[in-house]
């Protein structure tokens, strides 16, 4: 099974994915539900190219990595290994990311998948928990970024 989410965003595909990746920390939200350790979390980053790290920071310089860039293709896919601080050592699943014109703007979709790792189907919150983030997405490419 698998956790999916979409939002339209007002962007090109190439700046949707530049937002997207290179700018996570201006609308990935300090909300406890998307951390894994909420009160030492201060920023998250997608390091690029794959291979990249996908990082919680830390105020201490320390960070936990929640996964690994797998495809790194600017205006069209993005995908990242997910794990989890309470999950196994060794299990982690599949995030991936699309961004296709639609209209004037770009629809930008997550899959989640690889759960039967964790002997589960997916959680309903995975979906919500994508949808609320891809929001957060939407605010931020509708407000703009910073020059």
């Amino acid at each position: 099974m698998i956790a999916n989410a979409e939002v339209v965003v007002e962007a090109t595909p190439e700046d949707a994915f530049r937002l997207f990746t290179d700018e996570m920390a201006l609308w990935w939200r300090r909300d406890g539900r998307y951390w894994n350790d909420p009160e030492r979390a201060v920023s998250i980053r997608l390091e690029p190219g794959v291979g990249g790290r996908f990082l919680e920071l830390y105020e201490d310089d320390e960070s936990f990595e929640l996964g690994r860039v797998t495809a790194w293709e600017p205006g069209e896919r993005l995908a990242v290994t997910w794990v989890q601080s309470d999950w196994p050592t060794g299990v982690d699943t599949l995030v991936e990311v699309t961004f296709a014109a639609a209209g004037g703007g770009t629809r930008v979709s997550v899959a989640h998948s690889g759960f039967e790792a964790l002997g589960e189907p997916p959680r309903a919150g995975y979906a919500a928990g994508w949808a609320e983030l891809l929001g957060w997405f939407r605010d931020q490419a509708a407000a703009g970024r910073p020059a």
